[in-house]
């Protein structure tokens, strides 16, 4: 299992979190998602994961990842 962790600035809410963790769990190879809006990190647990598709992802939500 891989662990990849993402910094999402303009992350803020409880909505925010949501976004970006739905639209992460939907990435094939995805099996946990972490969101913390105090440090603005996102850790993404799973196998085979693809650093492009998670950011593609991430954007798709409507935010960016660092």
């Amino acid at each position: 299992m891989t662990e990849i962790t993402y910094t999402v600035r303009d992350m803020t809410c409880g909505h925010c979190k949501q976004a970006v963790s739905s639209k992460l769990a939907e990435v094939a190879g995805v099996d946990g998602v972490d969101v913390d809006l105090d440090t603005k990190l996102v850790t993404v647990r799973g196998d085979d994961l693809n650093d492009a598709v998670l950011r593609a992802a991430i954007e798709e939500a409507g935010y960016e990842a660092a």
